[in-house]
């Protein structure tokens, strides 16, 4: 059985460039099986894909935003064999690709997974864990002093270690070391030249240190 995507492929090798009345019914219905889908720009060597602003070879032609998405939303032109693509781009403009310009453009300019799908999901994580320790802070029965300080990621002398944590996260480095009177001290050192040092378990009090390489 031949597939949707060999039709294209067959279609763009048998038919030259310009000849859009060749097109077949199977291959028309081929190119509006895409209809609803959305697909991704992505810039390749500083080039962007070419949109139109009406279905005509002559209509004046603009180029997306990189990384931007858009849905095809119908397949114009079919009874003339002279198909074009009609997309909305989430930016809400509208656009206008003829068919064999999108198969010329697609998986290079033109994608159908989102590029940036990983960054998008490693920012979403982030937001959720800063929404969730902001949460943990506000429950907090500190004063609001404390708390204000807390938010922006700074510690407070007396907070205990796993305090210390939710506030401004894990540091970079540890060092273990005998404090005055035989206590044991803890060296918390962050990349932004952070040092906090805790006795007994809680924070003591904060530093300044040369920043660290990450």
């Amino acid at each position: 059985m031949v597939t949707s995507f060999a039709l294209l492929i067959l279609l763009f090798l048998v038919t030259p460039s310009g000849a859009s009345n060749h097109y077949t019914e199977k291959q028309l219905d081929a190119l509006e099986a895409r209809v609803g889908k959305v697909f991704w720009i992505s810039e390749v060597q500083g080039k962007l894909p070419k949109f139109l602003i009406s279905p005509t070879s002559n209509a004046l032609a603009f180029h997306p935003a990189g990384n931007e998405s858009f849905e095809i939303t119908e397949l114009v032109g079919r009874k003339a064999r002279d198909p074009y693509y009609k997309v909305k781009f989430e930016s809400g403009t509208g656009g206008y690709i003829h068919a064999q310009a999108f198969h010329e453009q697609f998986n290079a300019t033109i994608l159908t997974i989102d590029p940036l799908a990983d960054e998008r999901k490693a920012l979403a994580e982030k937001n959720q864990e800063e929404k969730a320790r902001i949460e943990w802070i506000h429950s907090q029965p500190w004063s609001v002093a404390v708390k204000e300080s807390a938010i922006k990621g700074r510690a407070v002398p007396g907070m205990t270690v796993g305090e210390v944590k939710k506030v401004v996260g894990d540091p970079r480095r540890v060092s273990r070391i005998k404090g005055p009177q035989h206590s044991s001290e803890e060296h918390w050192f962050y990349t932004d030249g952070t040092l906090l040092i805790f006795r007994n378990g809680a924070l003591n009090r904060l530093e300044t240190t040369k920043k660290l390489e990450r």
